[in-house]
């Protein structure tokens, strides 16, 4: 069987038993969206190529991959739906609101820096709200991120002259978000490994592409994935793991894009099979007796969330296991499918209200926790946390670096 194959062949395994549609945190909350199993192998039979795809209906799917992890015979439905996305993309082309969804990093960088200040401030001024959701159709309630006063890269570089060398070297892939957004989790990132011993690497690297792959853009997803393994191969090659604190960054570079676009060349298979989320990384550290486990005693309860991305990783939850070693800090895990802003879905203003519905258990799990911080691997789950709950929710590994007693700034 070819390997390019195996997601539109593994329909074929789809035994009609509706325990995806069950699972499905959307198709519980609308009826705009009739479940994984009908738009997804069911569908899929009457697509045919060079036809725009029979029903729309598949892009209320959210890409949350609930699906994927409970299909009892492995069928790839998050990535049949995502397909599907695609044909009706190349047959009517790329809307307005996808184009600026998929391509947000080009406004981080235009408004990170030193017009972030009146950047945040315009951006959120109510006028400009409404009218950017009936120009481009996304949702005025929804979470925006405030753009940062400097870029992580710019601090990394500023950093990197003066790092020490010797070490066992580790890459890190730190994504649009940390870069333009948050680069304190970078930092926190940064410090942990070199205090665990290694010579952190930030290599040439852009998006991850998978923003533009959920909106269904493949073409120019796949020039972003191809980009990337150009950067990282070289070190990969050399057998230097390359760590991330976007899950969802992770994932992308692991299995999501050389799956969905059908890439398995030597370099992109390399890349993948060194690819680490950064916390299994933790852990696996941990598992041989290299992780430095000098914890400071934190006394303190927090409620935990697992976004969907880093629950298809298939790996359990390895910033549990490693947080459960800091004396005196208990995490107390969610039960909630997916918050419900899943990437790009929820900013979109007819899926705005269906993301908030989504997120409603995880919402009250947080307000009902009693605590006024929340922790959370996936950036965009951290935004629909703040959003929805009101409760601030920062990386684990912010957690970890204070747990090691590191300056915020080291």
């Amino acid at each position: 069987m070819p390997a390019t194959d195996f997601i539109e062949l593994s329909l074929d395994h789809c035994i009609k038993c509706n325990i995806c549609t069950a699972a499905c945190p959307v198709s519980a909350v609308t009826d705009l969206f009739p479940g994984p199993k009908y738009v997804g192998p069911q569908a899929q039979r009457f697509r045919r190529d060079g036809e725009a795809p029979p029903d729309d209906t598949v892009d209320y799917c959210s890409g949350c991959r609930v699906c994927n992890e409970v299909c009892p015979t492995g069928v790839k439905i998050m990535e049949i739906n995502t397909r599907a996305k695609a044909r009706i993309v190349e047959s009517r082309g790329v809307p307005l609101r996808s184009w600026l969804l998929g391509y947000q990093y080009i406004i981080g960088r235009l408004a990170c820096g030193p017009l972030a200040g009146v950047a945040n401030l315009f951006a959120n001024l109510r006028w400009v709200r409404v009218l950017a959701e009936q120009l481009t159709g996304i949702a005025r309630e929804a979470p925006l991120p405030s753009f940062s006063g400097y870029s992580f890269r710019s601090w990394a570089r500023r950093r990197q002259q003066h790092a020490a060398t010797g070490r066992p070297k580790v890459v890190y892939f730190h994504g649009c978000a940390t870069n333009y957004y948050e680069p304190r989790v970078g930092e926190a990132a940064v410090a942990v490994l070199e205090h665990n011993g290694f010579e952190v690497i930030v290599p040439e690297q852009g998006c991850c592409g998978l923003p533009l792959l959920s909106n269904g853009i493949f073409s120019h997803g796949r020039h972003h994935h191809q980009y990337n393994v150009a950067q990282l191969y070289p070190y990969a090659a050399q057998g230097i793991p390359i760590v991330g604190t976007s899950t969802s960054c992770t994932l992308t570079l692991k299995e999501e894009a050389p799956e969905l676009l059908a890439m398995h060349d030597e370099q992109t298979r390399v890349v993948a099979e060194h690819t680490y989320d950064i916390f299994e990384f933790l852990r696996l550290l941990h598992e041989r007796g290299r992780l430095n486990t000098r914890f400071r005693r934190i006394k303190r309860r927090l409620p935990y969330h697992a976004p969907c991305q880093q629950r298809a990783h298939r790996i359990g939850r390895p910033a549990l296991d490693i947080l459960e070693l800091v004396p005196g800090l208990t995490m107390v895990e969610s039960d909630a499918a997916c918050c419900g802003l899943a990437g790009s879905y929820g900013y979109k203003v007819e899926k705005y209200r269906i993301a908030m519905d989504v997120g409603a258990d995880l919402f009250d799990f947080m307000r009902s926790s009693g605590s006024d911080l929340a922790v959370c691997d996936s950036e965009i789950c951290r935004w629909q946390i703040d959003h929805g709950s009101e409760v601030y929710s920062v990386h684990p590994i912010e957690l970890l670096r204070e747990a090691y007693g590191l300056a915020a700034d080291a």
